[in-house]
């Protein structure tokens, strides 16, 4: 796995644009929460790391990842806001479940990065185990809300010099 020898929670602040002048959206899916609440709890961390103000930052939540398209599409059409994460956490069971919420999720983003002028960060775990997923939440390989962040901030200011 790619995480394996990656920390997702290093980033060098020095190379990040200062986000003070940024709004942010972070839909978060309730399903799994005890990993979607690390994430987003890592991705508000790195915001106000990176300059970003609390009352810029904007919280939705939605029932389980397959939501999270239309969370953030909603938020698209009513709120200004120069970036928006959605954060979820899909995790295999014993049927092909996971593997169509996990397309259709994936799809639905990248649909919204086609569509609309803000960019979407995905930041959707799909792993195999629990333990997976609490390893990339905070864990031991850090914290993929953390990552997701850093890459809202880059995409924000992607284009400007």
């Amino acid at each position: 796995m790619a995480t394996v020898t990656k920390n997702l929670s290093v980033y060098d602040k020095a190379t990040i644009p200062n986000a003070k002048s940024l709004r942010f959206g972070i839909v978060v899916s309730e399903w799994n929460s005890k990993i979607t609440e690390g994430l987003y709890q890592g991705a508000v961390a790195a915001l106000e790391d990176c300059g970003a103000k609390a009352e810029n930052i904007l919280r939705w939540n939605v029932p389980g990842s397959f939501e999270l398209t239309f969370g953030c599409k909603k938020m698209l059409e009513t709120e200004k806001l120069d970036a928006i994460i959605a954060i979820g956490s899909v995790i295999q069971g014993e049927t092909k479940h996971f593997d169509f919420v996990c397309s259709a999720t994936a799809q639905g983003i990248k649909d919204l990065n086609i569509q609309f002028k803000v960019p979407v960060i995905f930041c959707v775990l799909t792993d195999n185990t629990m333990q997976q997923a609490i390893d990339r939440s905070g864990g031991i390989h850090g914290n993929k809300g953390t990552e997701a962040a850093i890459a809202a901030i880059k995409m924000a200011f992607l284009g400007e010099s």
